[in-house]
């Protein structure tokens, strides 16, 4: 029987400075010594006892979430909660949180269970919900009774696909095991050859059902040629600026889509008053790459212009780049547009909104529930995600086309995501480092997990729980942080870097970080 500390134990024993294996960052660290690597250490075990409390011992599967006091967690988990719990458990061994053995074991338990778990035959894609106390595939939602969809989805199977390739490398004794599962998985059957509408390559879907759903969906046979039907969203994986695109980078390094897969998404949409629904018109160029035209749009935010995600939060921009080099292979695009979009994040929560406090996307409403928070102006939606309680919709002008409702609105009580901050580590250490400390110390969102899901700045209520993913995304920016991007080195191949990384250096984005005002 496999055996770990508990949370209480290695909480203890960290508190005593006892390290339980040796921190990798003290090894070979580039940011050893550096001032707040010890803030960014504690933040990092106390993350870790959330994920840790709730993670079954049995199946190795983390819940979905969990109270703020570590008692009770949720009755279900996806593929994306499991990816980040397999991360993050590497990171904590890597950090010196827990021990070599015990990683080893906490991993082996995961990989054996994901073994087990149903999955789609002509894919080897999981579905999207399970329970994490037996690994049964969900078809009753727990908390209310109602049927769930079984659903295959791009992104999530994405994200679980990526932490495979990390194990394998970080753990050899499991690499055959974690070999196995991820070569099953095929994502060419979520590639849809003829793309989006609009656009001139192919393009992910959303993913697909088995059978047909209640809501939209469109019948077609299964994009990887199995020959079996597949019941696909309506909608695709459209925009460049989104954490899917980590489903279409591995479908690339496997060579089972084009690398003119890239080519398939929107910058932002067109140009023109037939797009002006979009939330801001933008400017920029044409490109053409391999054959394919690209409108090279973006928008603008006191005076910074760069390519926007569909809602204008953090983690769509910033999520992949925890695994995949972006702004080294991307040093036209990613590398320009990254810290643009932690400036405009910044801009906005100290600036226009006037938080004292920055940092906005989903995660949980202090009030109750889940929401999606970003910046408005800073998303392609145009009743995107706001920075508020209030859903305070910012409508500017479309010159020559619409005239805005509400170019200069007053903001409410913000709501803050730690999480958001944490991305934005390797692009204003210090910002990161000042916000964090007053979350933490001024408004009291830190618990016995480390921090809370979120908070609402104004009135100081805060989302007193746990999030898998929030806490994961926290567990591998610090790790890079430390460590010098080892999750990156795990994730990366040299047969990814050759088929990847020519057609990201090929992307010129219109991105701008000198033009403030």
């Amino acid at each position: 029987m496999r055996r770990w500390l508990s949370t209480a134990t290695v909480a203890g024993l960290i508190a005593a400075g006892v390290a339980l294996a040796p921190p990798a960052a003290a090894i070979a660290g580039p940011g050893q010594g550096k001032p707040g690597n010890d803030t960014l250490q504690r933040y990092a075990a106390d993350t870790w006892a959330s994920l840790d409390a709730m993670t079954d011992e049995a199946t190795g599967l983390p819940s979905d979430n969990i109270t703020g006091d570590l008692a009770t967690a949720g009755a279900y988990t996806s593929p994306t909660n499991i990816g980040g719990y397999l991360w993050s458990t590497v990171t904590a061994r890597d950090l010196g949180i827990i021990s070599k053995g015990e990683a080893r074991d906490r991993m082996a338990t995961t990989l054996d269970t994901l073994e087990d778990l149903e999955r789609n035959d002509a894919s080897g894609m999981y579905y999207n919900w399970y329970d994490p106390a037996t690994g049964a595939k969900l078809t009753t939602w727990p908390d209310s009774g109602d049927p769930v969809y079984p659903f295959l989805s791009t992104v999530d199977n994405g994200w679980l696909a990526a932490s495979l390739r990390i194990v394998r490398e970080a753990e050899p004794s499991l690499a055959a095991q974690a070999d196995t599962l991820y070569d099953s998985m095929e994502f060419s059957a979520f590639f849809n050859p003829e793309g989006a509408p609009g656009l001139p390559a192919g393009t992910n879907r959303g993913g697909f059902w088995e059978a047909p759903p209640p809501d939209c969906s469109v019948e077609a046979p299964m994009y990887n040629g199995s020959g079996e039907t597949a019941f696909y969203t309506c909608h695709h994986y459209d925009t460049t600026v989104s954490e899917s695109r980590i489903a279409t980078y591995l479908g690339i390094a496997n060579g089972e889509i084009p690398a003119t897969a890239l080519y398939g998404t929107h910058r932002t949409m067109p140009p023109g008053c037939d797009w002006a629904w979009q939330e801001q018109l933008p400017t920029g160029t044409y490109r053409t790459y391999q054959g394919f035209e690209v409108w090279e749009g973006v928008y603008t935010y006191a005076g910074m212009s760069f390519v926007p995600s569909w809602g204008g939060s953090m983690f769509e921009a910033l999520m992949p780049d925890l695994l995949v080099p972006e702004t080294t292979w991307g040093p036209r695009s990613w590398r320009l547009n990254h810290p643009i979009t932690v400036a405009v994040q910044k801009h906005h929560g100290l600036e226009d909104a006037g938080y004292g406090a920055w940092g906005f996307s989903p995660a949980s409403n202090p009030f109750g529930g889940y929401a999606e928070y970003g910046v408005d102006l800073a998303g392609m939606r145009s009743d995107g995600y706001t920075s508020d309680v209030e859903k305070t919709d910012v409508d500017i002008d479309r010159p020559g086309c619409t005239e805005g409702t509400n170019p200069d609105p007053e903001f409410g009580d913000g709501v803050v995501t730690p999480h958001a901050s944490f991305l934005a580590l390797p692009y204003d250490r210090r910002g990161v480092l000042e916000n964090l400390a007053h979350l933490e110390e001024d408004l009291g969102a830190y618990g016995p997990g480390g921090f809370f899901d979120s908070v609402a700045v104004g009135s100081g209520t805060v989302a007193e729980r746990y999030l898998s993913l929030d806490q994961s995304m926290i567990m591998a920016a610090i790790g890079n942080e430390l460590t010098g991007d080892t999750l990156k080195r795990y994730f990366v191949d040299k047969e990814m870097e050759k088929r990847l990384r020519p057609a990201m250096k090929a992307q010129v984005f219109s991105s701008e970080e000198n033009t403030r005002e």
